[in-house]
C-alpha cells in the first residue's frame, strides 16, 4: 500500500462528514475507513483539531478561489454567470469538500470555527457575484444574493443528487441575463 498524503486524509475527512457527520473526523475512525493506523494520522496531522482546520483551510480555497480561477479565462459577465451556475452545480470530487459543502453547513451550526469559515467563504463568494452582476448592470444588491440562496438552497434540498440545482440554477441564472437586457 503506498503511503496516504495529507490530501488523502482531508479526501477521507469529506466522505466522513458527508456520509456520517463531524462525529466522524477523528483519526481512529478514518485510520479504520482508510485501512492504516492512527500513526498515519498523526504523521500529517498535530491532532485532530489541525485535521479539522486543514478541511476547513482546503475547502475554503477550493470553494472561493477555485472556482474564481476556474472561471478566469471567460470574460463576459454573462458568460461567467452561466458558468457560474454549471460549475456550481455539477458533480463535485468529494475531496475538495465542495460536494460536502451541505454537510459542512450543518457542521456549522454547532461549531464556531466552521461557522466563521462559512462567512468567510458566503462573503468571497458574494463579493464575486456582485461584481458579476455589476459588469451585467444589475445594480440591485439583491441579485447577487438571490442567486446565491438559491445555490445554496438547491444543495440543501438535493439529498443525493448532485445534479438536481443544475436545470434550476441554469434557469435563475437566465432570467437574470434576461433581465439585465431589459434595463
Amino acid at each position: 500500500m503506498s503511503r496516504l498524503s495529507q490530501i488523502d486524509w482531508i479526501a477521507a475527512g469529506f466522505r466522513a462528514l458527508t456520509t456520517t457527520g463531524p462525529q466522524a473526523l477523528k483519526a481512529e475512525p478514518l485510520a479504520r475507513t482508510l485501512g492504516t493506523t492512527k500513526g498515519s494520522f498523526y504523521w500529517h496531522f498535530k491532532d485532530v483539531h489541525a485535521f479539522q482546520t486543514a478541511m476547513l483551510e482546503h475547502w475554503e480555497v477550493q470553494a472561493t478561489q477555485g472556482i474564481i480561477e476556474a472561471l478566469g479565462t471567460v470574460t463576459d459577465a454573462v458568460q461567467k454567470l452561466r458558468a457560474l451556475a454549471k460549475i456550481s452545480t455539477e458533480p463535485q470530487a468529494r475531496y475538495s469538500g465542495i460536494g460536502a459543502e451541505p454537510a459542512i453547513r450543518a457542521w456549522a451550526k454547532g461549531d464556531a470555527k466552521v461557522a466563521d469559515a462559512v462567512r468567510r467563504v458566503d462573503q468571497d463568494r458574494l463579493e464575486f457575484l456582485a461584481g458579476i452582476f455589476d459588469e451585467m448592470g444589475l445594480k440591485n444588491p439583491d441579485m447577487p444574493r438571490l442567486f446565491y440562496a438559491s445555490l445554496i438552497g438547491l444543495q440543501e434540498i438535493a439529498d443525493g443528487d448532485d445534479t438536481a440545482g443544475s436545470a434550476p440554477l441554469a434557469t435563475l441564472a437566465d432570467l437574470m441575463v434576461a433581465l439585465s437586457e431589459t434595463d
